[in-house]
């Protein structure tokens, strides 16, 4: 069974598209990179897709459950971190953490496991206010909020903001494990390092706007730098070819 399946589904802003009868599916146990400039509908379909938002059209499911009918299952198996944090400024770091584990029905003790990776770099700093952090330590906060509850299905919206290159290193140790355990994992991206490293890529334009919300291409990392239309593949080539060794 897909993790998500996705037909058809549009959804529009007043006169402006978002999404243009969308069509895809992503295996279970996998790391998915949804691209694209700004504008194209990237976050409008994970919006769609974590049940905030309805589709004007379409169909989607999500672990087996439809958006619209099983929206109470698949808030419980789904974590979603926002491009804009979603903490409480004036809730400590502990604090935080603690709220996301009460709202899914746990706690940090029993998540701790899944978190340890990340929490533990921010976690002496638990008595400090969520808005006195810096942007890197935040980020690190959200993605510890979105996985204290064990999701079966991971939706992350530019999780790399603000994260040296160290610790963006550490976070795809960490989703490509969370993916070896059978967790999917689906990140808007613009960090190419994170985008390389996806086993699929689904790219949104072919610009921002009026002139987005299609697919403009989907397929392995290789695959998407083959095809000229993509913006993301043009300066994604490079790094594949210094990773393959084809550079002159």
């Amino acid at each position: 069974m897909n993790a998500i399946e996705v037909n058809n589904i549009s959804k529009s802003y007043g006169m402006v598209q978002a999404l243009q009868n969308v069509s895809f599916s992503v295996p279970q146990g996998a790391l998915y990179g949804l691209i694209g400039p700004d504008g194209t509908g990237k976050t409008t379909m994970f919006r769609i897709l974590a049940t905030l938002l309805l589709a004007d059209s379409g169909t989607a499911t999500v672990d087996g459950f439809d958006v619209v009918t099983g929206m109470k299952d698949i808030r419980r198996r789904v974590g979603y971190m926002p491009g804009r944090f979603s903490l409480y400024q004036d809730l400590t770091v502990e604090e935080n953490l603690r709220f996301f584990a009460t709202l899914f029905g746990t706690t940090i003790e029993a998540g701790y496991d899944g978190v340890k990776d990340i929490y533990g770099q921010i976690e002496r700093f638990k008595g400090r206010r969520a808005g006195a952090l810096s942007g890197g330590m935040k980020q690190k906060l959200a993605l510890s909020c979105a996985l204290i509850h064990s999701p079966s299905v991971l939706f992350l919206d530019e999780p790399t903001t603000g994260l040296h290159a160290a610790d963006i290193h550490k976070l795809l140790v960490i989703l490509q494990r969370l993916v070896d355990g059978g967790d999917t994992v689906v990140v808007i991206e613009h960090n190419l390092d994170v985008i390389k490293a996806a086993d699929y890529v689904i790219d949104l334009g072919p610009e921002g706007g009026v002139r987005g919300g299609t697919i403009v291409a989907q397929g392995t990392p290789e695959q998407i730098v083959e095809v000229p239309e993509s913006y993301t593949g043009q300066f994604l080539k490079p790094l594949l070819e210094e990773k393959y060794g084809l550079t002159n």
